[in-house]
């Protein structure tokens, strides 16, 4: 769909949706929003030069190329007038376009929707490694590959992505992924009714799995519901409402088949809320409640055994402890105990990780992942490394709309780095944005940062599900993504 199309249909939804509202304000809406401006500008490329070019030099690695590593490189290629910058990335297709994958199970796009060859958004003048490190060696300004090969670098930026780790979860010992979780090996994830939109593949499967709970409700006969049920595991994750978007949608595609009585869906978080803003964790609890999902928090998936089709999860709980004489208050004791529970249909969400050679590495830390400074993302320890995307050591952020906000950061510091300014000048706010899925129609856009608070681009109520932002998510921010920040210009 042309860019003229989306804000044609963008306008009309708000005009329709918002009464009284003129389709002269709803451009003037449009046009103020950081979204909108991105997607008019990633559908005609912007081909202006940047506004002003670095003389810097260095030798530039990056490691990763995905959609931050890529990004970054256009960004570095576009600001410095000699670049030198080499970018190590086995995969020749990628999968960068993950908010897709949702998409996929809810049976509105195809797993070639989401994937591209890598070889096409290479930065011109980049020199593409494609091979994997296997370690760092930043004391002497190093990376080693699988095949040997010593690469030195004045200048390292970390965008590997994370590791889907499956593994840990007793029962699924035998499913191993990639770095970037683009190959999967699989054994049980994927069929009789175990599921996760976490891959490409598994997206995919998702989709069938859903069928197949709906074909089965459609045939049960008996009075117990069947059982469908979500895990939210007690690691970090890569896009946070993904959980909660297939939830959703199973929801709807099971209500649309006339079946959703049948099925109690029931949200298994190892947390104790919906969503870390209050805005968006109350309004999620209105959604859940109109919807009659079921929750139980505090509960991680721990055990799952595939032929029974019983998941084993840890509940935790506090209790009241002794009395302490000296705080004059009762002392709270974490308590714990296994559960099990017998299902239909499970969507697993993975625990996940640093890949083990950048988390167990000299550049990772002692929870995997890679430490930064949150504003600038330059390393801790080593100033003339830098890290982004979701294998940095950020609060929250390990989304799409993060990594769009930090490569710019990366980009305009490491410069600054290189041409030994004494302050970095860019900052990261914290910035992210989870379009939350609500049904096959829906959105929520739910924008916020590290203030806990709600961010949005548009003077609407973000915690609305509206029209509007699901063909922002549908059309727009798939193009805004692929070629306007894969350019490194949007």
């Amino acid at each position: 769909m042309k860019s003229d199309k989306i804000i044609e249909e963008i306008l009309f939804e708000i005009e329709k949706h918002e009464r009284g509202m003129s389709r002269r304000n709803a451009m003037k809406l449009l046009a103020a929003s950081p979204i909108a401006a991105s997607v008019i500008a990633s559908a005609t490329i912007a081909t202006e030069a940047e506004a002003s070019s670095s003389n810097a030099t260095g030798k530039i690695v990056i490691v990763g190329g995905g959609l931050a590593g890529i990004a970054t490189a256009a960004k570095l290629t576009n600001r410095l007038a000699n670049p030198d910058i080499t970018l190590i990335e086995p995969n020749p297709y990628s999968v960068s376009y993950q908010p897709g994958q949702t998409l996929i199970a809810a049976g509105v796009w195809e797993k070639s929707d989401i994937t591209y060859e890598t070889a096409n958004f290479i930065p011109k003048g980049v020199k593409w490694i494609k091979d994997s490190v296997v370690s760092f060696d930043p004391q002497n300004n190093k990376v080693k590959t699988a095949d040997g090969t010593e690469i030195g670098y004045d200048y390292l930026v970390v965008a590997t992505g994370l590791t889907l780790n499956f593994g840990a979860i007793k029962g699924l010992e035998g499913e191993i992924t990639s770095m970037g979780a683009n190959d999967v090996v699989r054994k049980k994830v994927g069929k009789d009714g175990v599921y996760s939109v976490y891959f490409a593949d598994g997206a995919v499967d998702t989709k069938k799995g859903i069928e197949e709970l709906i074909a089965k409700a459609k045939a049960h006969k008996g009075p117990e519901k069947l059982q469908a049920i979500f895990t939210d595991p007690d690691t970090a994750i890569k896009c946070g409402g993904a959980p909660k978007k297939v939830m959703y949608i199973t929801h709807d595609l099971l209500k649309k088949a006339g079946v959703r009585d049948k099925v109690e869906l029931t949200f298994c978080p190892s947390g104790d809320k919906m969503f870390g803003v209050p805005e968006y964790n109350a309004a999620i609890f209105e959604q859940f409640k109109v919807r009659d999902f079921k929750w139980e928090f505090k509960t991680n998936l721990v055990a799952i055994d595939t032929e029974k089709k019983m998941a084993t999860f840890e509940k935790k709980w506090l209790e009241k402890g002794e009395y302490d004489e000296d705080l004059k208050e009762y002392t709270m004791v974490s308590m714990s105990k296994l559960v099990e529970k017998k299902y239909d249909f499970i969507h697993i969400t993975p625990p996940q990780k640093a890949p083990d050679f950048v988390g167990k590495s000299p550049v990772g830390s002692s929870k995997g992942w890679v430490p930064v400074v949150k504003e600038t993302l330059q390393h801790v320890t080593y100033k003339n490394i830098f890290a982004l995307g979701d294998v940095a050591a950020v609060p929250m952020g390990k989304t799409g709309g993060s990594a769009r906000k930090q490569y710019n950061v990366v980009a305009e510091n490491l410069i600054a780095v290189m041409e030994k300014q004494a302050k970095l000048p860019a900052e990261y706010d914290g910035y992210t944005v989870c379009p939350l899925i609500t049904s096959i129609g829906t959105v929520a856009m739910l924008e916020f940062n590290w203030t806990a608070k709600p961010a949005p681009s548009f003077p609407l109520d973000p915690t609305q599900e509206r029209w509007i932002w699901w063909l922002v998510k549908v059309y727009a921010l798939k193009p805004m993504t692929i070629y306007g920040m894969l350019s490194g210009r949007a």
